[in-house]
Protein backbone atom coordinates (compact mmCIF):
# COMPACT_ATOMS: atom_id res chain seq x y z
CA UNK A 1 0.00 0.00 0.00
CA UNK A 2 1.00 3.55 -0.64
CA UNK A 3 0.61 5.87 1.77
CA UNK A 4 0.65 9.83 0.82
CA UNK A 5 -0.26 10.93 4.29
CA UNK A 6 2.36 12.62 7.23
CA UNK A 7 2.78 10.31 10.34
CA UNK A 8 0.69 12.36 13.15
CA UNK A 9 3.28 13.38 14.57
CA UNK A 10 5.06 15.21 11.56
CA UNK A 11 1.11 16.63 10.37
CA UNK A 12 1.09 17.66 14.28
CA UNK A 13 4.50 19.81 13.52
CA UNK A 14 2.90 21.40 10.30
CA UNK A 15 0.24 22.32 11.78
CA UNK A 16 1.94 24.24 14.73
CA UNK A 17 4.53 25.95 12.21
CA UNK A 18 1.38 26.80 9.93
CA UNK A 19 -0.46 28.27 13.24
CA UNK A 20 2.81 30.55 14.15
CA UNK A 21 3.13 31.80 10.77
CA UNK A 22 -0.39 32.86 10.92
CA UNK A 23 -0.60 34.06 14.52
CA UNK A 24 2.09 35.48 15.04
CA UNK A 25 4.67 36.14 11.95
CA UNK A 26 2.50 37.37 9.87
CA UNK A 27 0.84 39.99 11.52
CA UNK A 28 4.03 41.20 13.27
CA UNK A 29 5.89 41.27 10.10
CA UNK A 30 2.95 43.35 8.27
CA UNK A 31 2.99 45.43 11.40
CA UNK A 32 6.57 46.69 10.76
CA UNK A 33 8.08 49.25 8.07
CA UNK A 34 10.25 46.86 6.12
CA UNK A 35 12.09 49.23 4.36
CA UNK A 36 13.78 50.22 8.10
CA UNK A 37 16.71 47.76 8.48
CA UNK A 38 16.31 48.10 12.46
CA UNK A 39 12.80 47.07 12.10
CA UNK A 40 13.24 43.96 10.19
CA UNK A 41 15.82 42.72 12.05
CA UNK A 42 14.15 43.12 15.86
CA UNK A 43 10.68 41.53 14.31
CA UNK A 44 13.13 38.69 13.12
CA UNK A 45 15.20 38.57 16.51
CA UNK A 46 11.89 38.28 18.11
CA UNK A 47 9.96 35.84 16.36
CA UNK A 48 13.35 33.86 16.05
CA UNK A 49 13.35 33.90 19.92
CA UNK A 50 9.83 33.02 20.27
CA UNK A 51 10.18 30.05 17.76
CA UNK A 52 13.15 28.59 19.49
CA UNK A 53 12.07 29.31 23.65
CA UNK A 54 8.09 29.09 23.13
CA UNK A 55 6.84 27.05 19.87
CA UNK A 56 9.98 24.73 19.93
CA UNK A 57 10.16 25.56 16.20
CA UNK A 58 13.59 25.66 15.85
CA UNK A 59 16.24 24.34 13.30
CA UNK A 60 13.84 21.71 11.99
CA UNK A 61 16.15 19.88 9.04
CA UNK A 62 18.80 19.42 11.93
CA UNK A 63 19.71 16.50 14.12
CA UNK A 64 18.95 16.75 17.71
CA UNK A 65 22.08 17.23 19.23
CA UNK A 66 23.02 20.04 17.30
CA UNK A 67 19.20 21.82 18.68
CA UNK A 68 17.21 20.98 15.90
CA UNK A 69 13.98 19.26 15.42
CA UNK A 70 15.89 16.20 13.64
CA UNK A 71 13.21 16.35 10.55
CA UNK A 72 14.01 14.56 7.64
CA UNK A 73 13.68 15.56 4.15
CA UNK A 74 9.91 14.21 3.66
CA UNK A 75 8.75 15.93 6.51
CA UNK A 76 10.76 19.31 5.74
CA UNK A 77 8.67 19.34 2.54
CA UNK A 78 5.76 20.06 4.21
CA UNK A 79 7.31 22.15 7.13
CA UNK A 80 9.10 24.42 4.21
CA UNK A 81 5.81 25.15 2.27
CA UNK A 82 4.09 26.29 5.64
CA UNK A 83 6.87 28.39 6.53
CA UNK A 84 7.32 29.69 3.47
CA UNK A 85 3.87 31.38 3.15
CA UNK A 86 5.25 34.49 4.79
CA UNK A 87 8.49 35.94 3.34
CA UNK A 88 10.30 35.60 6.59
CA UNK A 89 8.84 32.20 8.14
CA UNK A 90 12.38 30.50 7.19
CA UNK A 91 14.40 32.52 8.93
CA UNK A 92 12.11 32.85 11.74
CA UNK A 93 13.04 29.15 11.72
CA UNK A 94 16.58 29.21 11.27
CA UNK A 95 16.16 26.91 7.98
CA UNK A 96 16.56 29.42 5.50
CA UNK A 97 19.04 29.65 2.70
CA UNK A 98 22.48 30.08 1.96
CA UNK A 99 22.69 28.97 6.10
CA UNK A 100 20.38 25.71 5.83
CA UNK A 101 22.63 24.46 2.76
CA UNK A 102 25.53 24.96 4.89
CA UNK A 103 24.52 23.60 7.95
CA UNK A 104 24.50 20.25 6.31
CA UNK A 105 27.10 20.93 4.43
CA UNK A 106 29.41 21.31 7.49
CA UNK A 107 27.81 18.35 9.37
CA UNK A 108 28.63 16.17 6.76
CA UNK A 109 32.12 17.53 5.42
CA UNK A 110 33.29 19.03 8.42
CA UNK A 111 35.90 18.06 11.12
CA UNK A 112 34.88 18.02 14.93
CA UNK A 113 36.71 21.53 15.34
CA UNK A 114 35.53 23.03 12.39
CA UNK A 115 31.79 21.62 14.05
CA UNK A 116 32.05 23.99 17.42
CA UNK A 117 33.83 26.95 15.61
CA UNK A 118 31.69 27.42 12.61
CA UNK A 119 28.22 24.77 12.64
CA UNK A 120 27.41 25.23 16.43
CA UNK A 121 26.96 29.23 15.49
CA UNK A 122 25.50 28.69 12.68
CA UNK A 123 23.04 26.26 14.60
CA UNK A 124 22.29 28.56 17.39
CA UNK A 125 21.76 31.41 15.37
CA UNK A 126 24.05 34.00 16.40
CA UNK A 127 25.74 34.04 12.83
CA UNK A 128 25.34 33.70 9.12
CA UNK A 129 27.01 32.34 6.25
CA UNK A 130 27.40 32.31 2.96
CA UNK A 131 27.94 29.98 0.10
CA UNK A 132 30.50 31.54 -2.77
CA UNK A 133 30.82 29.75 -6.04
CA UNK A 134 29.34 31.87 -8.95
CA UNK A 135 31.31 33.92 -10.97
CA UNK A 136 30.80 36.80 -13.10
CA UNK A 137 33.18 35.47 -16.08
CA UNK A 138 32.13 31.91 -16.72
CA UNK A 139 28.93 30.30 -16.42
CA UNK A 140 27.62 29.37 -13.33
CA UNK A 141 26.14 26.18 -13.99
CA UNK A 142 29.61 24.82 -15.10
CA UNK A 143 31.72 24.56 -11.76
CA UNK A 144 34.40 23.50 -13.88
CA UNK A 145 35.16 26.84 -15.25
CA UNK A 146 35.85 28.21 -12.41
CA UNK A 147 38.49 30.62 -12.35
CA UNK A 148 39.27 31.73 -8.79
CA UNK A 149 42.56 30.09 -7.60
CA UNK A 150 44.19 29.24 -4.58
CA UNK A 151 47.55 28.10 -4.28
CA UNK A 152 49.18 26.77 -0.97
CA UNK A 153 52.07 29.26 0.90
CA UNK A 154 53.30 27.07 4.10
CA UNK A 155 50.55 26.24 5.93
CA UNK A 156 47.81 28.87 4.14
CA UNK A 157 46.39 28.71 1.31
CA UNK A 158 46.02 32.72 -0.91
CA UNK A 159 43.25 32.98 -2.65
CA UNK A 160 42.36 35.35 -5.40
CA UNK A 161 39.66 36.01 -7.39
CA UNK A 162 36.24 36.99 -8.61
CA UNK A 163 32.51 36.26 -7.16
CA UNK A 164 29.40 37.69 -7.55
CA UNK A 165 25.32 36.84 -6.69
CA UNK A 166 26.94 35.35 -3.19
CA UNK A 167 23.34 36.02 -1.11
CA UNK A 168 23.97 36.95 2.70
CA UNK A 169 27.39 37.94 2.27
CA UNK A 170 27.27 41.48 3.96
CA UNK A 171 26.90 40.52 7.86
CA UNK A 172 28.05 36.89 6.96
CA UNK A 173 30.30 35.47 9.98
CA UNK A 174 31.94 32.70 7.57
CA UNK A 175 31.76 31.96 3.93
CA UNK A 176 32.18 28.61 2.01
CA UNK A 177 34.53 29.43 -0.78
CA UNK A 178 34.81 27.34 -3.78
CA UNK A 179 38.25 27.72 -5.70
CA UNK A 180 40.67 25.86 -8.05
CA UNK A 181 43.36 24.11 -6.90
CA UNK A 182 44.58 21.71 -9.11
CA UNK A 183 46.00 22.90 -12.21
CA UNK A 184 45.81 19.61 -14.55
CA UNK A 185 43.33 16.95 -12.80
CA UNK A 186 42.61 13.78 -13.91
CA UNK A 187 38.87 14.40 -14.35
CA UNK A 188 37.64 18.06 -14.55
CA UNK A 189 35.51 17.77 -11.32
CA UNK A 190 38.67 17.55 -9.18
CA UNK A 191 39.87 20.84 -9.38
CA UNK A 192 38.19 22.79 -6.90
CA UNK A 193 38.40 22.45 -3.39
CA UNK A 194 36.37 24.38 -0.53
CA UNK A 195 37.48 26.83 2.15
CA UNK A 196 36.21 28.49 5.30
CA UNK A 197 36.68 31.79 5.22
CA UNK A 198 36.42 33.73 8.44
CA UNK A 199 34.56 37.15 7.60
CA UNK A 200 35.23 40.04 7.64
CA UNK A 201 39.10 39.28 6.43
CA UNK A 202 41.79 41.04 4.24
CA UNK A 203 41.29 40.36 1.09
CA UNK A 204 37.92 39.95 0.91
CA UNK A 205 36.16 42.83 -0.82
CA UNK A 206 32.83 43.32 -1.18
CA UNK A 207 32.26 45.60 -4.10
CA UNK A 208 28.35 45.95 -4.18
CA UNK A 209 25.26 44.48 -3.78
CA UNK A 210 24.04 43.65 -7.17
CA UNK A 211 20.99 45.38 -7.83
CA UNK A 212 18.07 43.13 -9.09
CA UNK A 213 14.96 43.54 -10.81
CA UNK A 214 13.01 43.07 -7.26
CA UNK A 215 15.41 45.30 -5.72
CA UNK A 216 18.51 45.30 -3.37
CA UNK A 217 18.77 41.56 -1.51
CA UNK A 218 22.05 41.51 0.01
CA UNK A 219 23.57 39.48 -3.55
CA UNK A 220 27.01 40.40 -3.58
CA UNK A 221 30.31 40.87 -6.07
CA UNK A 222 33.29 39.85 -3.90
CA UNK A 223 36.47 40.70 -4.95
CA UNK A 224 39.58 38.58 -3.92
CA UNK A 225 43.08 39.49 -3.75
CA UNK A 226 45.55 37.54 -2.07
CA UNK A 227 43.09 36.40 0.69
CA UNK A 228 44.92 33.98 2.86
CA UNK A 229 43.18 30.85 4.63
CA UNK A 230 44.89 28.54 6.70
CA UNK A 231 45.20 24.75 5.65
CA UNK A 232 42.62 23.71 8.49
CA UNK A 233 40.14 25.78 6.68
CA UNK A 234 39.99 23.26 3.97
CA UNK A 235 36.74 21.63 3.98
CA UNK A 236 37.04 18.35 2.91
CA UNK A 237 39.96 16.99 1.20
CA UNK A 238 41.71 18.83 -2.04
CA UNK A 239 39.90 18.40 -5.46
CA UNK A 240 36.39 17.73 -3.26
CA UNK A 241 34.84 20.98 -4.15
CA UNK A 242 32.63 19.98 -7.02
CA UNK A 243 31.95 16.94 -5.13
CA UNK A 244 30.92 19.33 -2.37
CA UNK A 245 29.18 21.71 -4.13
CA UNK A 246 27.07 18.77 -5.84
CA UNK A 247 25.96 17.45 -2.24
CA UNK A 248 25.15 20.70 -0.90
CA UNK A 249 23.84 21.62 -4.11
CA UNK A 250 21.08 18.74 -4.86
CA UNK A 251 18.79 18.86 -1.60
CA UNK A 252 19.09 22.63 -1.32
CA UNK A 253 17.14 22.89 -4.84
CA UNK A 254 14.79 20.67 -3.51
CA UNK A 255 14.57 22.77 -0.54
CA UNK A 256 14.07 25.75 -2.83
CA UNK A 257 11.41 24.01 -4.34
CA UNK A 258 9.50 23.14 -1.02
CA UNK A 259 9.44 27.31 0.06
CA UNK A 260 8.08 27.74 -3.65
CA UNK A 261 5.22 25.28 -3.10
CA UNK A 262 4.40 27.61 -0.20
CA UNK A 263 3.98 30.86 -2.18
CA UNK A 264 2.54 28.88 -4.96
CA UNK A 265 -0.25 28.09 -3.04
CA UNK A 266 -0.46 31.47 -1.52
CA UNK A 267 -0.96 32.43 -4.74
CA UNK A 268 -3.70 30.22 -5.70
CA UNK A 269 -5.62 30.92 -2.82
CA UNK A 270 -5.05 34.60 -3.54
CA UNK A 271 -6.72 33.93 -6.91
CA UNK A 272 -9.40 31.75 -5.60
CA UNK A 273 -10.45 34.30 -3.03
CA UNK A 274 -10.68 37.34 -5.47
CA UNK A 275 -12.56 35.25 -8.38
CA UNK A 276 -15.21 34.44 -5.07
CA UNK A 277 -15.53 38.21 -4.53
CA UNK A 278 -15.23 40.42 -7.90
CA UNK A 279 -18.37 40.43 -10.17
CA UNK A 280 -18.04 41.59 -13.42
CA UNK A 281 -20.55 41.26 -16.69
CA UNK A 282 -23.08 39.77 -14.83
CA UNK A 283 -22.03 37.31 -12.68
CA UNK A 284 -19.01 36.49 -10.18
CA UNK A 285 -15.64 35.86 -12.18
CA UNK A 286 -15.25 32.10 -10.64
CA UNK A 287 -18.11 31.58 -12.63
CA UNK A 288 -16.40 32.69 -16.02
CA UNK A 289 -14.46 29.73 -18.16
CA UNK A 290 -11.85 31.98 -18.54
CA UNK A 291 -10.73 32.14 -15.08
CA UNK A 292 -11.99 28.79 -14.16
CA UNK A 293 -9.10 27.53 -16.93
CA UNK A 294 -6.50 29.68 -14.81
CA UNK A 295 -7.64 28.23 -11.72
CA UNK A 296 -7.39 24.87 -13.04
CA UNK A 297 -4.54 25.06 -14.76
CA UNK A 298 -2.65 26.40 -11.01
CA UNK A 299 -4.31 23.74 -8.82
CA UNK A 300 -3.52 20.90 -11.30
CA UNK A 301 0.59 21.95 -11.86
CA UNK A 302 0.53 22.84 -7.63
CA UNK A 303 -0.67 18.90 -7.43
CA UNK A 304 1.84 18.43 -9.73
CA UNK A 305 4.43 20.15 -7.82
CA UNK A 306 3.51 18.34 -4.77
CA UNK A 307 4.14 15.15 -5.51
CA UNK A 308 6.95 15.56 -7.23
CA UNK A 309 9.20 17.27 -4.44
CA UNK A 310 7.51 14.52 -1.97
CA UNK A 311 9.02 11.56 -4.14
CA UNK A 312 12.10 13.31 -4.63
CA UNK A 313 12.10 14.20 -1.19
CA UNK A 314 11.50 10.67 -0.29
CA UNK A 315 14.49 9.07 -2.44
CA UNK A 316 16.84 11.44 -0.80
CA UNK A 317 15.36 10.09 2.93
CA UNK A 318 16.01 6.92 2.06
CA UNK A 319 19.47 6.92 0.82
CA UNK A 320 18.19 6.52 -2.97
CA UNK A 321 19.75 8.31 -6.30
CA UNK A 322 17.94 11.45 -6.07
CA UNK A 323 19.68 13.45 -8.63
CA UNK A 324 17.05 12.79 -11.51
CA UNK A 325 14.15 13.35 -9.82
CA UNK A 326 15.36 16.48 -7.92
CA UNK A 327 16.29 18.13 -11.61
CA UNK A 328 13.27 17.55 -12.64
CA UNK A 329 11.37 18.43 -10.01
CA UNK A 330 13.61 22.21 -9.00
CA UNK A 331 13.04 22.41 -13.13
CA UNK A 332 8.89 21.86 -12.83
CA UNK A 333 8.48 23.67 -9.73
CA UNK A 334 10.00 26.74 -10.48
CA UNK A 335 8.27 27.29 -14.03
CA UNK A 336 4.84 26.40 -11.99
CA UNK A 337 5.76 28.68 -9.65
CA UNK A 338 5.86 31.60 -12.19
CA UNK A 339 3.01 30.53 -14.10
CA UNK A 340 0.32 30.41 -10.82
CA UNK A 341 1.69 33.97 -9.88
CA UNK A 342 1.19 34.82 -13.11
CA UNK A 343 -2.49 33.63 -13.48
CA UNK A 344 -2.84 35.11 -10.02
CA UNK A 345 -2.23 38.52 -11.12
CA UNK A 346 -4.38 38.04 -14.44
CA UNK A 347 -7.13 37.78 -12.19
CA UNK A 348 -6.63 40.53 -9.94
CA UNK A 349 -6.20 42.72 -12.75
CA UNK A 350 -4.47 46.68 -11.93
CA UNK A 351 -4.81 45.41 -8.28
CA UNK A 352 -2.31 42.44 -8.92
CA UNK A 353 -0.04 44.70 -10.47
CA UNK A 354 0.00 47.41 -8.01
CA UNK A 355 1.97 46.44 -5.20
CA UNK A 356 -1.13 46.89 -2.69
CA UNK A 357 -0.99 42.81 -2.72
CA UNK A 358 1.99 40.70 -2.62
CA UNK A 359 1.89 38.99 -5.90
CA UNK A 360 4.00 41.78 -7.42
CA UNK A 361 6.99 41.34 -5.16
CA UNK A 362 6.06 37.72 -5.55
CA UNK A 363 6.52 37.51 -9.34
CA UNK A 364 9.70 39.05 -9.46
CA UNK A 365 11.32 37.09 -6.72
CA UNK A 366 9.82 33.80 -9.06
CA UNK A 367 11.73 34.77 -11.63
CA UNK A 368 15.19 34.05 -10.10
CA UNK A 369 13.99 30.70 -9.18
CA UNK A 370 14.48 29.48 -13.21
CA UNK A 371 18.20 30.17 -13.14
CA UNK A 372 18.98 29.78 -9.42
CA UNK A 373 20.69 26.49 -8.38
CA UNK A 374 21.12 25.36 -12.35
CA UNK A 375 19.46 26.78 -14.91
CA UNK A 376 16.16 25.32 -16.64
CA UNK A 377 18.21 24.96 -19.72
CA UNK A 378 21.00 23.07 -17.72
CA UNK A 379 18.56 20.54 -15.98
CA UNK A 380 16.70 19.99 -19.26
CA UNK A 381 19.76 18.81 -21.07
CA UNK A 382 20.37 16.65 -18.00
CA UNK A 383 16.69 14.87 -18.23
CA UNK A 384 17.20 14.19 -21.97
CA UNK A 385 20.94 12.71 -21.21
CA UNK A 386 19.58 10.27 -18.06
CA UNK A 387 16.23 9.77 -20.61
CA UNK A 388 18.58 8.61 -23.80
CA UNK A 389 20.43 6.47 -21.42
CA UNK A 390 18.26 4.82 -19.57
CA UNK A 391 16.77 3.73 -23.10
CA UNK A 392 19.57 2.49 -24.56
CA UNK A 393 20.59 0.82 -21.13
CA UNK A 394 17.27 -1.43 -21.04
CA UNK A 395 15.22 -0.37 -23.92
CA UNK A 396 12.44 1.69 -22.05
CA UNK A 397 12.79 5.13 -20.32
CA UNK A 398 11.08 3.70 -17.06
CA UNK A 399 14.67 4.67 -14.93
CA UNK A 400 14.21 8.37 -15.81
CA UNK A 401 10.75 9.05 -14.88
CA UNK A 402 11.21 8.59 -11.54
CA UNK A 403 11.12 4.25 -11.42
CA UNK A 404 7.98 4.22 -9.89
CA UNK A 405 5.86 1.15 -9.40
CA UNK A 406 3.61 1.92 -12.59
Amino acid sequence: MIDFSLPPEVDEIRLRVRAFMDERVRPEWEAIDQSERSEVVGCIVRLRREAREERGLWLPHMPEEWGGMGLGPTAMAAVSAEAAKVSIGPFVLNAQAPDEGNQHTLLHWGTPEQHERYLRPLCEGTVRSCFAMTEPEVAGSDPTLIRTTAYRDGDEWVINGHKWFISGARGAGFALLVARTEEDPEIPQAANSCFIVDLPSEGWNVVRDVQTMSGSHNHCEILIEDLRVPDANMLGGPGQGHLLGQYRLGPARLAHCMRWIGQAETALDMMVARAMERYSHGSLLAEKQGIQWLISDSAVELYQCKLMVLHAAYQIEHGMDFVAVVSMAKHFVANSLWRIIDRAIQVHGALGYSTDTPLAHMLQQARWARFADGADEIHQMRIAQRTIAAFNDSGTTRAATGALPI
